[in-house]
């Protein structure tokens, strides 16, 4: 054999080397993208944020239900509170006098719940727009917009 042929062979082998490790590296991220372990969803946090002024201080979302706890942090009382979540079919409203004072939790401490909701399978992936519509001091009528993305229990 002539030295230029075993040149060759070598690069050959140098090649098919790396092709192989090359090949185990892409079945095992196949492997992992099929079990779902590389599944961003597994990755993202879970947020609830409705507007300036306006927190969300805690969520749960179930099946068929959607709790909030919101808290009016504008420096004015509100009436005619009013919060819808897509998915649902109902809202939830001020309860008492229908005013939600500044500082004040809408709905009491527990907050409020919206049922008869498709939120989707338990371990689901959620995510849905947070309408509060509000009527402040002035007699002026808003919307605020807001979402939640969180897993469904």
């Amino acid at each position: 054999m002539k030295s230029r042929d075993k040149k060759g062979q070598a690069a050959m082998e140098f090649i098919m080397t790396y092709g192989w490790a090359i090949l185990v590296v892409l079945v095992a991220i196949g492997a992992l993208a099929y079990f779902g372990v590389l599944n961003p969803s597994n990755f993202l946090p879970s947020s609830c944020t409705v507007g300036p002024g306006i927190s969300c201080d805690d969520f749960k979302i179930t099946t068929t239900d959607a709790q909030l706890v919101l808290r009016n942090g504008l420096g004015d009382d509100l009436t005619a509170a009013q919060v819808t979540v897509s998915g649902c079919t109902g809202s939830a409203e001020a309860s008492g006098d229908d005013a939600w004072n500044n500082g004040d939790v809408l709905g009491g401490a527990d907050g409020i719940t919206l049922t008869s909701c498709t939120n989707g399978a338990s371990g689901a992936r959620y995510k849905a727009d947070v309408v509060v519509a509000y009527t402040s001091s002035s007699g002026i009528s808003h919307n605020v917009t807001g979402e939640v993305t969180t897993k469904v229990e």
